[in-house]
């Protein structure tokens, strides 16, 4: 019978430190495929591999596409691309980011859990906002295995967080244990893949054709879900929301998707730079007046110079005012409204 031998990782901040603690531990002959995504700035090489290859015992390596799975390896997703796993190859495409970020956590188990079912462990680690609840609800409900790090263990506890709020996860547990799991779990028989409904099917297969860079408009997505009267923040198209059990999502018709906690983010990110391109403008209306009353000045027409300047001073103030509003403007998510709220633990 198939083992749970495809085992997939998603980390964002702190993620380094937690991955080499993980990796450290695993032996070397370990029966098993790892792929990992780690958030990481898509403007600068990755020295990741070359860091957990010094942590522990096993090769570890950016996949080039096409690139045929090997047990016993780690593959981690390169800067910039998607990692996906199909048909026992590595997949690494450029397709719409997810949640702002590619490589996204999410594309990367939905990917495994379509393709694999049971055989497939995700394991979310360290990070900020919820990246990953996705894909892990993905790989429950084709049958395979939950974990997360025990956000008590987290250096960011908001991404395992998010995925035990949404998720019925299997193991809650420590970084300095995952190894010990594993390696139970990697020698357990599993069962057939759950079927899922034709609608279910096909929604996962075109969002891991979206990842893979083919055109999520000439696939459908927006006829895959309801539409809202929400825009997508990377390219102001129109979102669709997607329930899986609690959680609820976006894409929009070019592909980018959020959750509901990234889309809130990103919404409040762009009031922002609204108010500063608004600041912006003003003050370039202000120097653009200025320049004109001081000409008609200059050409003796002090009526008009006068008219100028001062729709200038109200420009100006207008600026004022705005400087004022951008530094009341709060960013938004889920995890800092959770926190905020949080009921104070008295210690005394």
């Amino acid at each position: 019978m198939a083992k749970r031998n495809i085992i997939v990782i998603g980390a964002s901040a702190g993620g380094v430190y937690a991955l080499r603690k993980l990796v450290e531990l695993l032996p070397p002959n370990f029966d098993a495929a790892v792929f990992v995504v780690q958030h990481i700035s898509p403007h600068s090489p990755s020295f990741l591999p070359d860091i957990l290859k010094l942590a522990g015992p096993l090769p570890v390596t950016h996949p080039t596409d096409g690139e045929i799975i090997q047990t016993g390896r780690i593959y981690v997703a390169p800067p910039d691309y998607h990692m996906l796993v199909e048909y026992d190859q590595v997949i690494v495409k450029k397709g719409p980011k997810e949640n702002r970020f590619r490589p996204s956590i999410d594309a990367l188990f939905r990917s495994a859990a379509y393709t694999y079912g049971p055989r497939v462990i995700g394991i979310v680690l360290t990070g900020m906002l919820n990246d990953g609840t996705s894909g892990m609800w993905s790989v429950k409900r084709l049958g395979g295995i939950g974990i997360i790090q025990d956000p008590a263990d987290a250096m960011y506890a908001s991404m395992p967080d998010s995925v035990l709020e949404y998720v019925d996860v299997d193991y809650v547990v420590p970084v300095s244990k995952m190894a010990f799991l594993l390696e139970d779990l990697i020698r357990e028989n599993v069962s057939d893949k759950p079927e899922l409904s034709t609608e279910e099917t096909e929604l996962m297969a075109t969002e891991i054709n979206i990842a893979a860079q083919e055109n999520a408009f000439e696939l459908g997505i927006q006829d895959m879900g309801e539409l809202t009267r929400l825009t997508c923040p990377e390219c102001n198209g129109a979102l669709i929301s997607i329930k899986e059990g609690k959680l609820i999502r976006y894409r929009c018709h070019t592909g980018h998707a959020f959750t509901a906690s990234t889309l809130l983010a990103a919404t409040t990110k762009d009031v922002e730079e609204s108010f500063w391109k608004a600041i912006r403008s003003l003050e370039e209306t202000v120097i653009l007046l200025e320049q004109s009353g001081k000409q008609f000045a200059e050409g003796g027409n002090e009526k008009a110079a006068r008219h100028y300047m001062e729709k200038a001073r109200e420009a100006r103030e207008r600026a004022r005012r705005t400087h004022e509003f951008v530094y009341q403007q709060e960013q938004l998510s889920e995890d800092k409204i959770v926190t905020v709220n949080k009921p104070q633990i008295n210690q005394s």
